[in-house]
């Protein structure tokens, strides 16, 4: 369904489809006050009056009212009948189902609990720059710089980090070159609701966007596009998802790090997952955290997050494996399929089947089922399927 909602007759029968209706006043109720609002930004780059803001700080990563008439939880356009920012939410009421159904034409199976897909590979970049800038075998970069010459994109939203780098503060950035794509390089583990670099990069005169984000993020071009929530997705044109089973707030790098290990954000180098916190220092030490004490850090909507595997991106992309060299690559659209297969054909990456790295594809789908199963079962059904 999309601007319209099909309701039953007093006799069960079908009736006639009525309008979209819902309003940011069911969106704070259903969404942002229970803690499914995972920071997305998507209601707020489609808001056609302005009005949605977003705390892009330590703590929060969630959208908010500007306008106070109503208070925090209504809005005066809403009652007027905008519903933009409800259509906009990866998280409201049947968005999987839409978002399966606009992509794939079908909704997913109970066997394809990590989302529907067309290949399975283990790829990186062949260019010795490139790989070793970028994490884990340097595949999001290399499918931006190739994106980008090739002329499927002209820019994308991106993270960067704040300033010098050396706060390690994610925030959402345009990158337009290679200098600035493998400026961007690398996984943070904390929140950048990449979605927001979108007006920036629609105000420097960019058309093709390709959108770089955690599941959360992938999800909102197709439903905003099922839903037709205005003009704000019709930027997006290549869409990379990132697999993503949490991400922690900002203060862990004070209340854990540097309070409990002495480990300074000014000194870290990079940083990685696997099976525990890696961090790598600028002196060259390395040290190793137990994933189980960060838990507490973690932002309150990942904890129902169902998406592991950025189901609804066109490909999605992690460093889970045997190896750091090599990125466990989802291939899902059509579009996808023909930009790997292109840069496979030129060299732009290289590329070995999936299935020889049997761990990688079991870890993805045990991932998958354990993020699935955090979805509260007061929420829409259809998430939890092929959970058994």
């Amino acid at each position: 369904m999309t601007a319209t909602e099909a309701t039953e007759s007093a006799d069960g029968a079908e009736a006639k489809p009525t309008r979209w209706r819902h309003q940011w006043k069911e969106l704070f109720a259903e969404v942002i006050d229970t803690g499914l609002c995972t920071g997305c930004a998507g209601c707020v780059i489609s808001c056609p009056h302005d009005v949605i803001g977003y705390h892009h700080s330590e703590g929060e990563y969630r959208p908010f009212h500007l306008e106070d008439e109503l208070g925090a939880d209504n809005c005066i356009h809403g009652e007027k009948g905008c519903t933009t920012c409800t259509r906009a939410c990866p998280r409201f009421r049947a968005w999987e189902l839409e978002a399966d159904e606009h992509l794939f034409a079908r909704t997913r199976d109970d066997d394809e609990i990590a989302g529907i897909y067309q290949d399975i590979l283990l790829t990186r970049a062949s260019d010795d720059m490139v790989h070793q800038m970028g994490q884990d075998g340097g595949l999001v970069s290399a499918l931006l710089i190739w994106a980008m010459d090739e002329g499927y994109i002209d820019a994308a939203c991106v993270s960067n980090l704040e300033g010098d780098g050396s706060s390690w503060k994610a925030i959402p950035g345009v990158a337009t070159n290679k200098e600035e794509v493998l400026a961007a390089a690398g996984s943070r583990y904390t929140y950048s609701a990449n979605t927001l670099a979108m007006p920036e990069a629609k105000e420097r005169g960019f058309e093709k966007l390709a959108l770089v984000g955690m599941s959360c993020q992938s999800s909102v071009p197709p439903v905003m596009w099922h839903r037709r929530a205005g003009k704000a997705g019709r930027p997006f044109v290549f869409n990379i998802g990132l697999l993503c089973s949490k991400t922690f707030d900002d203060a862990i790098f004070h209340e854990l790090f540097w309070t409990k290990y002495g480990l300074d954000r000014r000194e870290m180098a990079k940083m990685n997952i696997k099976g525990v916190f890696q961090i790598w220092m600028r002196n060259g030490d390395y040290h190793e955290i137990n994933l189980k004490e960060c838990h507490a850090w973690t932002r309150e909507g990942c904890t129902h997050c169902p998406d592991f595997a950025a189901e609804h991106a066109d490909i999605s992309t992690g460093g889970i494996g045997e190896s750091n060299d090599w990125t466990l690559t989802i291939v899902r659209t059509d579009l996808g399929r023909e930009i790997i297969s292109r840069m496979i054909e030129s060299g732009a990456i290289e590329a070995r089947p999936g299935d020889e790295d049997p761990g990688a594809i079991a870890l993805m789908r045990k991932l998958a089922a354990k993020s699935r199963s955090r979805w509260p079962e007061w929420a829409a059904e259809s998430v939890r399927v092929g959970l058994g």
